[in-house]
């Protein structure tokens, strides 16, 4: 079995935007061996979620993961995001098709955003 894991982030208009996710792209990328990682956008930029995933499906990958790479769970996690999983398992009903939280709710996430903000202080 075929899998892939899909960072999925917000987009904008700005291109510098997207390069802290290209480089969590790429981290991810070096440490996961056994599945092809992307990164893909909610609006604004691409390549979106639906065409990610008919990508992976193409490459033969029917084992996918979606990790929102989102601070919290507002509405776009709550209404946008399981809107475009039904249009992507109707597209694709031999898929599996799993949903991680948003990534800012991790404990351990929220323990490095800590330091960060600790370390800021300086001194």
């Amino acid at each position: 079995m075929k899998r892939g894991l899909i960072l999925f982030a917000h987009g904008a208009r700005a291109a510098s935007w997207a390069v802290p996710f290209e480089r969590l792209r790429d981290q991810t990328r070096e440490r996961v061996t056994g599945a092809v990682v992307e990164l893909a956008f909610l609006e604004l930029m691409t390549p979106s979620l639906p065409d990610t995933i008919d990508a992976m499906r193409a490459q033969g990958i029917d084992d996918i993961t979606v990790v929102p790479v989102f601070l919290g769970k507002g509405g776009h996690l709550l209404r946008d995001l399981p809107a475009l999983c039904d249009e992507v398992r109707a597209a694709h009903p031999a898929l599996t098709l799993n949903v991680a939280g948003a990534i800012g709710e991790d404990p351990g996430v929220q323990r490095a955003m800590t330091d960060y903000c600790v370390n800021s202080l300086g001194g």
